[in-house]
């Protein structure tokens, strides 16, 4: 069997050229000749349209009409994934045939050559254009627009915001161009501009329709440290932290997460309903209405701190429903202190329940309750007469006020602090945070306060000084202080006693001085006032041994700073008159 077809040969084929050689070389360059004709006439570096004839992965072919087809890579056509065979595409003539004999073509280059035009035309005609999402980069993304890159601001890229902006990179989507720098030739362009309208037609229908207490399904789509936002479907609320849960919410990612689904009830909005206020908790009963109806005033109550100040701490017994255990509830002590001192926020307590108002939704505690008050039987645990020791608490100028324990307090007295010593301010005896040593003297249950003493744990070292110092007995003694009016005398057996200057001459005639130890007659002892008035002068002179105690009925406090007043005739009269008087008495005693 024959394997040749059966082909009709060429009617007017010339066999007298074919078989001359130059007959058959001319037909060939005549031929040659009249097919370049048929051929477009391509120059190098100029825009042509041209077909796409195939399309894969690596490379377009486009044939523009030359003797061989354009190879263009597809990279160059990742703005347009819709890219198809029979698509008319512009492309740039690099070369006309490079060493393969292949013509060159780019189409980046024919987009580039007229993409300053196309993108100005498309800003001033609102064109929607498409660009292919090349990377990201500070703030957005680059879009390639026409061959150009222009910049796609992250808040440009939709209506919500955009948490991964990884996700759009390599995506070509519609664009609008927004905004044109002519100088720098920077391009701005937007995604959400396009469907903004949309949303805004579909945002009044929406808005139209609200009403306070509707109750609608929305998406979390942003949390912030005040509240959380939610898409109504075109229109955003507000749940403002304080409307998320009855309890107290210290971050709102504890009570929603973003993307969540929700459903809010309307609580407010202003005129134009573009600020709407939004409520979750008010889609259940509040947690007061729901409290034991058996709960009452002195009923014990477990919590935990939630908020804590200066002046109390709020206890929450149960989701949305708090006490407030002020300070002076915390202790039975009358010291305000900080609350802080006692509790901190997390801490689980147990308080007892001291006012209840279910109409107000208030509650106050209290943790003092659940001790027993020390005032109750303070004259058993702190009975008159009784010794103690006590922390020394604040000074005033009359004396130290200190506390036995917590919610006992007391006051020692100025003058109960020292039989002998002389206390200008209780500073000079103890400081603030010792320990001293007290008697109970009194007890003013009414008013919380103990009167106390510290020199009664002693004896009175005066009934010893009354036996000691009487009128005429001569002591040692060292001159502690000097002043305008006298001098102060430490005695060597105990006590101080008080000299005048004249009292104070010496027997050369020369004043004594701070520091001297000399010897002193008692003129006069006072024990209900604690005054010894004493003089070193009447050592030394003669007739002067007879001095008689001074009346006690002439006796008065001592001025601040005044040297005591001596209410006898030896102290007041001059050395002259002590003479006589001595003389008087001494011939009285005769007669006797």
């Amino acid at each position: 069997m024959s394997n040749f077809k059966n082909v009709e040969p060429l009617q007017d084929f010339n066999w007298e050229e074919f078989e001359n050689d130059g007959a058959v070389g001319a037909q060939k360059e005549e031929t040659a000749k009249r097919y370049d004709e048929t051929l477009n006439k391509v120059s190098e570096h100029q825009v042509v349209d041209g077909t796409v004839i195939s399309v894969d992965k690596k490379e377009v072919i486009v044939n523009i009409g030359y003797k061989s087809d354009g190879i263009i890579p597809a990279s160059e056509f990742r703005y347009n994934p819709d890219l198809k065979v029979g698509d008319v595409v512009e492309v740039y003539v690099e070369n006309q045939e490079d060493r393969k004999g292949q013509l060159l073509l780019s189409h980046k280059k024919a987009r580039l050559s007229k993409s300053w035009d196309r993108v100005n035309a498309a800003l001033e005609n609102e064109d929607i254009v498409q660009g292919y999402i090349k990377c990201r980069t500070k703030g957005g993304m680059i879009v390639d627009v026409f061959g150009i890159e222009a910049f796609l601001p992250g808040s440009q890229i939709d209506v919500h915001p955009i948490r991964d902006y990884d996700i759009f990179v390599g995506k070509t989507m519609e664009f609008k161009i927004v905004k044109i720098n002519q100088e720098f030739r920077n391009v701005v362009v937007s995604h959400k501009a396009l469907i903004e309208a949309e949303l805004e037609a579909q945002k009044k229908e929406i808005i139209s329709k609200l009403e306070k207490g509707q109750i609608l399904e929305g998406t979390v789509k942003n949390i912030t440290s005040y509240g959380v936002f939610v898409d109504l479907g075109g229109v955003d609320g507000l749940i403002h932290i304080t409307d998320l849960s009855w309890g107290r919410v210290s971050d709102p990612h504890e009570v929603v997460t973003l993307d969540q689904k929700i459903n809010v009830v309307i609580l407010d909005f202003d005129d134009e309903k573009r600020r709407i206020a939004l409520g979750l908790k008010q889609l259940t009963p509040h947690p007061w209405d729901a409290l034991d109806q058996n709960l009452k005033v002195g009923d014990h109550v477990h919590g935990k701190v939630v908020v804590i100040a200066d002046y109390g701490a709020f206890v929450e017994i149960a989701p949305g429903v708090e006490g407030l255990i002020h300070v002076s509830e915390m202790s039975w002590s009358q010291h305000l202190r900080s609350a802080q001192d006692f509790m901190k926020v997390g801490d689980e307590v147990e308080a007892v329940i001291l006012t209840l108002d279910r109409e107000e939704r208030k509650m106050s505690l209290g943790i003092k309750q659940l001790k027993e008050d020390p005032w109750e039987a303070i004259e058993v645990k702190y009975p008159v007469g009784s010794k103690h020791t006590a922390k020394v608490r604040n000074f005033t100028n009359f004396g130290i006020f200190v506390e036995l324990e917590e919610g006992v307090d007391g006051l020692i007295h100025i003058s109960d602090l020292s039989w002998t010593k002389k206390v200008k301010h209780p500073s000079e005896f103890t400081q603030v945070g010792a320990d001293i040593d007290v008697v109970v003297l009194e007890i003013d249950k009414e008013n919380r306060r103990l009167s106390l003493g510290h020199k009664q744990l002693e004896e009175n070292p005066w009934d010893t000084y009354e036996t000691i110092y009487t009128p005429g007995s001569i002591h040692a003694g060292k001159i502690t202080e000097i002043m305008d009016k006298g001098a102060v005398i430490a005695l060597n057996e105990g006590g101080e006693g008080f000299a005048t200057p004249k009292h104070l001459v010496k027997e050369d005639g020369s004043q004594a001085q701070q520091g001297e130890e000399l010897d002193f007659k008692v003129i006069e002892f006072v024990k209900e006032t604690k005054r010894i008035i004493l003089s070193h002068s009447r050592t030394f002179e003669e007739g002067k041994d007879d001095v008689k105690r001074a009346p006690r009925a002439a006796k008065r406090p001592a001025k601040k700073d005044e040297a005591p007043a001596i209410n006898n005739v030896a102290a007041s009269t001059t050395l002259g008159d002590l003479d006589a008087l001595a003389k008087l008495k001494a011939e009285m005693e005769k007669g006797e």
